[in-house]
């Protein structure tokens, strides 16, 4: 009775959260995708949107259903110009099409009849942009936007040759999440507008574009693409440089900078068993192929997951496949966050708590149990270090993001938090069960964008009620809208992670010659045993010398030992760790470092000269970060 009561509860809580459905369905149409075989896009339907503090746009009155890019790239001007037509549906008939923008400078608007149209920008905010308001006439399906970027574009980065892998050629890339596809493209830049999209793009003779699309080809010296699956802006991507392809599978590959190519197939070869396995677990791929694209270093994320081409950062390939848990975490996405995607930003949760907890059962299903148990201990022992650094208010899944940047949510706890919340129904209702649910949920909301009072209303209906004995064991509101963690946070138990305790705690015991050989560790075995360093500054010097953490090869075992040796006041290391910083641009590694090194005086003064080296070589998302962290 109590459980039962307990979902009626919450399903009225929610009631006055749902969104309206109004469905309208877009014009299908057959493509070939790159490796020749055909794709027929999936219909959706566009739902009435919850409102996005973080787009000026109004998609509840026109919506954006379809986007045409013809972009030429000016490396020289460093600039993306061209133009965007946007395809539309009116919801209100009398209504402006409002949009968002960044840094753009607008030559002209054009109507489907080919006269101009008003327009007007409105005042720029340094976190939104600009509001674009367009006047379209009763008539108008469409507008055609002419207009050109600015080198300071946030989601464009463009590199030198120095700063690529070969040094052959210069490199662009965009990089759209959260709200930053507005600074190279003119559109409605909110997760919960979904549009279709197809582009023509020149560059400079001799280089390869490639971009986020089902369809990829060429016409003369022009890149064509198509992507006839509706995405959210932030996914829309692109990148150009000196780029090969090296074969996976018949529906797997990797492009990268040649020079790099062959060690890049080698790392990623299980990616076609992973999305076999992933596929038979929770639906099939809808996406057509599965690529990813090797970035230079300067790529601020580890992945970021484009649809059929994700991004990569070069430091997860070590050699020993130690961190493909990343690719695991991206192909994933194809599921959690591309196919169903948040509808805001304070959802965010939605898109990496499902995609963490797909991650470890994929790495289980490929690499078995106890290497998913490492990824799970890790995991929490992540989540619990950063719930003690947080603010209550920034411990809650559904986190309020209101005149705050959507780059605030990309913590631990939409990761960590929200994959301990689904493990903890998995292990309460079963994993039979919970895989059925998962399956059911995707199908449902398949290609399209949804709220978190959307996910507890499918959550309440399809699982809870089915068992409410079972129901009564997780507290649903504590997990999503309160701080903290339960007391029911879900671990795991590896075989492996009570090995490195056994030998840190004979290393610590002055036992130099415990029976255990760490010589056949992984990367997560190194990293457990690095997080039970001791405070004496003088031990950590030991560890150094005997294990070298210091110029370690693997980027995550190195830059864990150099956190840990700063934060107990080693600045010896400080300019290994400059070293560090110089070669790496990944958020994940460059963040921690400045931390350390801006705990003391002396260490702060030197980070603040350290970020006037390498400032422009970083990417806008992690310069800003690190401009935050030094004041």
């Amino acid at each position: 009775m109590k459980s039962t009561c307990a979902a009626a509860t919450l399903l009225a809580l929610l009631a006055a959260c749902k969104c309206d459905q109004a469905p309208v369905e877009p014009d299908r149409k057959s493509l070939r995708q790159s490796d020749g075989s055909r794709t027929t896009p999936r219909t959706v339907t566009l739902h009435k949107l919850p409102m996005d503090h973080h787009s000026y746009s109004n998609p509840n009155d026109v919506r954006i259903t379809h986007v045409a890019l013809d972009l030429v790239l000016d490396f020289e001007a460093q600039q993306v110009r061209g133009s965007a037509r946007l395809d539309f549906q009116r919801m209100s008939p009398d209504a402006a099409l409002i949009l968002d923008s960044q840094m753009l400078t607008i030559a002209a608007v054009r109507g489907p009849d080919g006269q101009p149209r008003q327009h007007s920008l409105g005042k720029a905010d340094p976190l939104l942009g600009r509001e674009f308001r367009i006047e379209t006439q009763p008539g108008d399906s469409s507008v055609t936007i002419d207009y050109a970027t600015d080198p300071q574009s946030a989601a464009l980065q463009w590199l030198n040759k120095a700063q690529t892998a070969g040094g052959t050629m210069a490199y662009v890339y965009t990089q759209g999440q959260a709200i930053l596809t507005r600074s190279w493209i003119p559109l409605q830049d909110s997760p919960g507008v979904r549009t279709t999209y197809e582009a023509k793009i020149r560059a400079p003779k001799g280089m390869t574009v490639v971009m986020s699309a089902a369809e990829r080809g060429t016409q003369g010296s022009t890149f064509v693409f198509k992507m006839p699956q509706a995405i959210p802006s932030y996914l829309i991507a692109l990148a150009c440089g000196d780029i090969a392809f090296g074969a996976i599978s018949e529906r797997c590959g990797v492009f990268a900078d040649p020079a790099i190519l062959p060690s890049a197939v080698a790392e990623f070869s299980d990616t076609a068993e992973m999305l076999s396995k992933c596929e038979a677990k929770f639906g099939t791929y809808g996406w057509g192929r599965y690529d990813l694209l090797v970035l230079p270093p300067a790529f601020p994320f580890g992945g970021m997951e484009n649809p059929t081409l994700t991004f990569v950062n070069p430091t997860i390939i070590t050699g020993d496949k130690s961190l493909v848990a990343l690719v695991a975490h991206e192909l994933a996405h194809s599921w959690s966050g591309n196919l169903v995607t948040n509808a805001t930003w304070r959802d965010f949760w939605l898109n990496e708590g499902f995609t963490v907890y797909l991650e470890q059962r994929i790495m289980e299903l490929v690499f078995g149990s106890e290497r998913a148990a490492m990824e799970i201990e890790t995991s929490v022992r992540d989540l619990r270090k950063e719930v003690a650094e947080l603010p209550a208010k920034d411990q809650i899944l559904h986190i309020d993001l209101t005149d705050r940047n959507p780059d605030d949510a990309m913590t631990a706890i939409a990761y960590d938090k929200g994959a301990a919340f689904l493990r903890r129904l998995e292990q309460v209702f079963g994993r039979a069960a919970f895989d059925a649910f998962l399956q059911a949920y995707f199908k449902t909301h398949a290609f399209q964008s949804i709220t978190t009072a959307t996910f507890l209303d499918f959550l309440a209906k399809n699982l809870l009620a089915q068992n409410p004995q079972l129901a009564a064991k997780v507290d649903v509101k504590t997990w999503v809208f309160g701080s903290g963690l339960p007391d029911t946070l879900p671990s795991a138990n590896s075989r492996g992670f009570r090995e490195v305790a056994e030998f840190r705690d004979a290393i610590l015991g002055e036992n130099p010659n415990p029976n255990i050989d760490p010589s056949t560790w992984i990367t997560h075995q190194w990293l457990e045993f690095l997080s039970g360093a001791p405070a004496d500054p003088e031990q950590v010097r030991t560890w150094e010398e005997r294990f070298g953490f210091a110029s370690h090869p693997n980027p995550e075992i190195r830059c864990a030992f150099l956190v840990l040796a700063l934060d107990r006041g080693l600045l010896e290391f400080a300019d290994q760790a400059a070293d560090f910083v110089q070669k790496v641009g990944r958020r994940k590694f460059v963040l921690p470092i400045f931390k350390s090194l801006a705990k003391s005086e002396a260490g702060l003064a030197f980070a603040r000269n350290l970020f006037g080296e390498v400032r422009d070589r970083l990417h806008f998302i992690t310069s800003n970060s690190v401009a935050k962290i030094l004041k």
